[in-house]
């Protein structure tokens, strides 16, 4: 057992300024993330029934693919707003975790529907279909700046989730550009394969960068270090204080890709009387403040003593 305490620093560190900054870009996170929502949803109505105008079935298929968003960006908004929920003594950490939730689910669901516009577009590379080129011309302008809009609503956000639901976005706005140039080109020409080249070049663009946002998000649910560089500067930083010797039982971890847990056991060079611990303490806490790390717990150990954890 140690006979020290834990560093002041380790607990929350955070200041109050902090954590009322942290909860104003919670709230801008969520905020962002309602008007994506509210945006995909009017757009995929007005698909719908423009579709169905323009006899379409490019837009009808981009309609139900845009509906696929629509209900991710509302599952991820309603699980944003949970993860800004006060910890309790059942849940320590708080209810962030299910925000990480939210950009696993969407990641998983722009996925399918990928596939899904995949399986639509190939079979028309040898059967192409002639649409009606104004309609859609009138349609992919929409889209462009409705879509567009949203992308860019979502672009300022930092946390995971958003940069996920950003590439929803992003794909329709690509995929509106798609139709945008095909349908001017079929004003001119009837080449109407144009259209599944062009959709197929671009979810093969989306699903690249998606599938390296879900990995990365199934990385943080198996805490893994949220990054290498972070955990290497971190120890060392550690390694460099007046009296710590060596670190061991270093663990850093997310809990949603923005907010970094810590807990480490640091070896001591020599016994510290009291004045030297909180010395020690104050200068972790100076020295752990500039990686804005959510929770830290560390421990201070004897040179002769047992790890209680070996």
């Amino acid at each position: 057992m140690s006979h020290s305490q834990p560093p002041h620093a380790h607990s929350h560190s955070n200041s109050h300024s902090h954590n009322h900054t942290h909860s104003h870009t919670k709230d801008m996170s969520a905020n962002r993330i309602g008007w994506a929502f509210f945006l995909n949803l009017g757009f995929t109505i007005i698909e719908f029934i423009g579709g169905w105008f323009t006899n379409s079935t490019a837009i009808m298929s981009d309609a139900v693919h845009d509906l696929g968003d629509t209900l991710s960006i509302g599952s991820a908004w309603v699980l944003n707003k949970l993860g800004k929920k006060q910890a309790n003594s059942e849940f320590s950490y708080g209810f962030r975790r299910l925000s990480l939730f939210g950009a696993l689910l969407n990641g998983f669901v722009l996925i399918i529907g990928s596939i899904w516009i995949m399986t639509e577009a190939i079979p028309r590379l040898f059967d192409p279909v002639m649409p009606e080129a104004e309609g859609m011309l009138l349609l992919a302008i929409f889209g462009v700046c409705v879509n567009g809009f949203a992308a860019y609503k979502l672009s300022g956000g930092e946390t995971l989730n958003e940069r996920v639901l950003n590439w929803h976005l992003l794909e329709d706005v690509l995929g509106w550009v798609a139709v945008l140039i095909v349908s001017i080109v079929l004003m001119f020409i009837e080449l109407p394969i144009l259209d599944p080249i062009l959709s197929i070049a671009f979810t093969l663009f989306i699903l690249t960068n998606v599938a390296r946002n879900l990995w990365t998000t199934l990385k943080l649910f198996a805490q893994s270090s949220p990054d290498s560089e972070l955990t290497d500067k971190v120890k060392q930083t550690l390694l460099t204080l007046k009296h710590v010797a060596n670190l061991h039982h270093f663990h850093l971890w997310s809990l949603d890709g923005e907010s970094h847990v810590l807990t480490v056991h640091l070896q001591l060079d020599q016994r510290l009387d009291m004045d030297q611990q909180e010395f020690l303490k104050s200068e972790l806490k100076q020295q752990l403040a500039g990686f804005k790390l959510e929770h830290t717990t560390i421990e201070l150990e004897w040179p002769d003593e047992i790890c209680r954890d070996t």
